[in-house]
């Protein structure tokens, strides 16, 4: 039985000690239901203040009944509500240190400050990827929030510089801004920036103003869910068939069709090899839609003679599986 339980259930029990009390002393000796709470209440608490009226024999064998069972259960359940509080610090701490400690093991990870809800929607599609995640929220109810998500997370000012090292931003891949105030955001990116001058910074925009400011902050991109939303509108009345496609493409709990990109590292063998000596579309039955060059040049519709070289990524389309084999060749 956990402690909280057999808390409940202990004062439940004294209740009815304490009710029973009464009304004894109300049988037995007469007294009124105010003389005959006070004196259970003083009886059970072992205060000695005396008796309300004189007790008869049978009164006094009676109270000595109630100190030794009643007086006894009452120090045991003061007993048991200490442990509770006592256990249930002991238990905060030592998950915060268990916590702290993933942290720290973490490296090329994505942290997210805010969770209102962009930060939740953002790392709920996180998760749906192999990334590991810290999130920096202030807010102290979003913390059960946050556990029942099993989210990582840092109580605390995001733009802290003492709450940012602890979510491991020396070591981290991502800053995503997504705090509710645009001057918030601000405020976090300069700092985040100082910290980490070649950290990649994504930041959110609630206004046209703001976009600027965050981009001089140090943001390298910017994001308005508000035109990320009407551009989503328009698409969906103007191109319905294309954005059908790229919602099912891009799902992540979809196995039959996804789109994925994949870097291309120096350990796969298909470095320097055309895309038709690669085997991709016969063995894995994917589409090659484009290739991404380390300059940044997005080649699309690659031809049959394109050659896959280090540093590029790869965006192709296909079922989950085969993706996943691919994502093993290109990036082991």
């Amino acid at each position: 039985m956990n402690t909280t339980r057999h808390l409940i259930i202990s004062g439940f029990i004294s209740l009815l000690i304490g009710l029973v009390g009464i009304f004894g002393y109300m049988l037995i000796e007469g007294w009124n239901f105010m003389d005959a709470a006070y004196m259970t209440v003083i009886t059970l608490a072992t205060v000695g203040y005396g008796e309300v009226h004189q007790v008869s024999k049978i009164g006094r064998i009676y109270t000595m009944f109630l100190i030794l069972i009643g007086g006894g259960f009452c120090v045991y359940v003061a007993g048991l509500a200490v442990q509770f509080m006592v256990e249930g610090q002991i238990r905060a701490i030592l998950g915060r240190n268990r916590l702290n400690r993933k942290i720290n093991r973490l490296k090329n990870h994505y942290i997210i400050c805010g969770y209102g809800r962009i930060g939740r929607v953002l790392c709920g599609k996180l998760k749906g990827k192999p990334v590991d995640v810290v999130v920096v929220e202030k807010n102290p109810e979003l913390a059960p929030v946050m556990e029942e998500d099993g989210i990582l997370y840092i109580s605390g000012d995001a733009a802290d510089e003492g709450n940012l090292l602890k979510a491991g931003i020396e070591r981290a891949k991502c800053l995503v801004a997504v705090l509710a105030s645009d001057i918030d955001n601000v405020y976090l990116v300069l700092t985040a920036r100082q910290l980490r001058p070649d950290l990649y910074i994504i930041a959110r925009a609630g206004s046209q103003e703001s976009k600027g400011k965050l981009r001089a902050a140090g943001a390298n991109k910017v994001e308005s869910p508000y035109d990320m939303g009407a551009v989503s509108m328009a698409m969906r009345i103007l191109r319905p068939t294309v954005t059908n496609f790229l919602d099912l493409a891009l799902a992540h709990n979809n196995k039959d069709i996804q789109m994925e990109e994949i870097p291309v590292s120096a350990s796969s063998h298909l470095v320097d090899v055309m895309l038709k000596d690669s085997g991709i579309r016969q063995k894995y039955n994917l589409i090659i839609i484009a290739i991404k060059k380390a300059d940044g040049k997005m080649l699309f519709n690659p031809s049959f003679d394109a050659t896959i070289t280090l540093g590029d990524t790869v965006i192709a389309v296909g079922e989950a599986a085969n993706l996943q084999k691919l994502e093993k060749i290109l990036n082991p």
